[in-house]
């Protein structure tokens, strides 16, 4: 699957179905840079289990006060657009897929 990028328009319809992981981000942001290449892994290996989103802060700002985002980047898990869990900052690819896993 696609990474796939929502705005303020599109996120809730994103997260409805399955899980999904949604990354608050920004161009300016070098840790945001830093973890793109591993989504783009994830998505590689487990994008049959599970769908990434992007969300670019300075776009869609009423989507990342809604989650009260405050760092980024910052990782979301939902499951069937239910919240499940929150981190923020870099994290390498085996952290994440167990982040993702646990829900």
């Amino acid at each position: 699957m696609a990474i796939v990028h929502a705005t303020d328009q599109t996120f809730e319809q994103e997260i409805l179905n399955g899980v999904v992981l949604v990354d608050f981000w920004a161009a300016w942001c070098g840790p945001c840079k830093m973890i793109a290449p591993v989504l783009e892994e994830l998505d590689a290996e487990i994008g049959n289990e599970v769908k990434i989103v992007k969300v670019d802060v300075d776009t869609n700002q009423v989507t990342a006060e809604n989650y009260q985002i405050m760092s980024i980047p910052s990782l979301l898990v939902f499951k069937d657009g239910e919240l499940k869990g929150k981190t923020a900052g870099f994290m390498p690819k085996e952290d994440l897929i167990d982040f993702i896993r646990q829900y």
